[in-house]
């Protein structure tokens, strides 16, 4: 069998477990995601097995793609948490009642089948099997092949789950192959059979997936992200927080890529950051580079998105500065301002066109954990249909329900 004739097999059976999961109760599909974090814990040694050979021949991202029993039980905990949220399918969001006695409600539903393209991130794999079991939808998983061994090993325990619950084993599948015809055929839909694309990964897969998809793609871009530290700013709060949204982990796409400080307090300010910063490369602009060494930046630095410990740092004239930096070099991801002064900060949360605005918190909280979705299959940095972290219910369509009572029109 080719692989373009596996992939229509694949997209064919995951259609009919849409159908399927569409009718399955709420607590059933709850009991499929509960069975999905006991295999993961049951299976963790053939799982981090698996992982161990991905790491090995890996070249980059090497943390991206380690798995660890903290992480692997992290990860378990996370899917847990997915079971306990609201389920969003048939939840009413909105209705009335029409002059003429129409009854109208618009009312969640499954999109149906889920094709997601990523990259690096074995956790991704459970995430996005839990996330679309809660909202009702099936979904075919590529992996990158830099971690296709863990994710067909944690693709095992997911197996296991369904059948455990009594639910098709199609729901969640993922492609057994690193061959590029599978992102192909997924691109073009499977024969009609893949309602929604989702990358998730660098510029270079959202830019191809987004440029050759034939069905609609909702978009993860990579995050360029800033912290703006106004001159109202705490200098302990200021600090700590530039520190945790840069160091706390680099390698997520929350990390925070650029600073910018305003230019009346940089030269008190931004020693102590650099302190707080210790280890890593700062690269700055001219002004910035009079405080502190660092080396200078570039115009190709504020475009960056580093995912190393490097952080780009520009001083800016106010906060009108900071915004059209923001605007000029930010991908619309996540943006921060750490201010005391209010009514800035109310200006920033309001003209920063970015999927995840902040005061006075890391940006490292752009996570669908953190925002109570349990988990998320990406950050969506479009405008439309979904924007931000991408939970349950962000993976649901609607419908009208209209209950007349003989109603004709005239």
């Amino acid at each position: 069998m080719s692989v373009r004739q596996q992939l229509d097999a694949m997209g064919q059976a995951a259609r009919d477990a849409a159908e399927s999961l569409r009718d399955a109760p709420a607590e059933k599909r709850s009991q499929a995601i509960r069975a999905i974090a006991n295999h993961i814990r049951n299976r963790s040694a053939q799982i981090l097995a698996a992982n161990a050979q991905d790491v090995t021949e890996a070249t980059t991202m090497v943390d991206r793609l380690l798995l660890n029993p903290e992480r692997l039980e992290a990860m378990a905990r996370a899917i847990d948490e997915i079971a306990d949220l609201p389920d969003p399918v048939g939840e009413v969001m909105d209705s009335w009642t029409r002059p003429n006695g129409l009854q109208i409600s618009r009312v969640r539903t499954p999109i149906g089948v889920i094709g997601m393209i990523y990259e690096s991130r074995p956790n991704v794999t459970a995430d996005a099997a839990a996330i679309c079991l809660r909202s009702g939808n099936a979904i075919i998983l590529r992996s990158g092949s830099e971690a296709l061994r863990s994710a067909l090993a944690i693709g095992k325990a997911i197996t296991a789950a369904l059948a455990e619950a009594g639910l098709p084993e199609a729901a969640v599948q993922i492609v057994p192959t690193a061959d590029r015809d599978a992102v192909g055929a997924m691109l073009e839909g499977i024969g009609g059979t893949i309602d929604l694309i989702i990358p998730r990964g660098g510029r270079a897969l959202v830019e191809r997936v987004s440029k050759d998809a034939r069905v609609p793609v909702l978009g993860h871009l990579e995050g360029v992200c800033h912290t703006y530290v106004h001159a109202s700013a705490d200098p302990d709060m200021a600090a700590e927080i530039v520190r945790n949204a840069k160091l706390r982990r680099v390698s997520v796409c929350g990390s925070t890529e650029t600073l910018l400080i305003d230019r009346e307090v940089a030269p008190d300010l931004l020693p102590r950051i650099a302190q707080e910063l210790a280890g890593c490369e700062l690269r700055g602009d001219e002004a910035a580079r009079a405080i502190v060494p660092m080396k200078p930046a570039t115009e190709a630095d504020w475009h960056a998105e580093y995912l190393e410990p490097i952080l780009s740092v520009k001083t800016v004239d106010g906060l009108d500065a900071a915004i059209d930096h923001i605007a000029k070099y930010g991908t619309r991801h996540t943006e921060a301002i750490v201010a005391q002064d209010a009514e800035a900060a109310e200006q920033f949360l309001n003209r920063v066109d970015s999927a995840i605005v902040m005061w006075n918190a890391s940006t490292q909280f752009a996570d669908g954990g953190e925002f109570g979705f349990g988990a998320e299959i990406g950050i969506a940095t479009g405008k439309l249909h979904a924007r931000g972290p991408v939970g349950p219910a962000q993976l649901t369509t609607f419908k009208y329900q209209v209950r007349g009572s003989g109603q004709v029109r005239p």
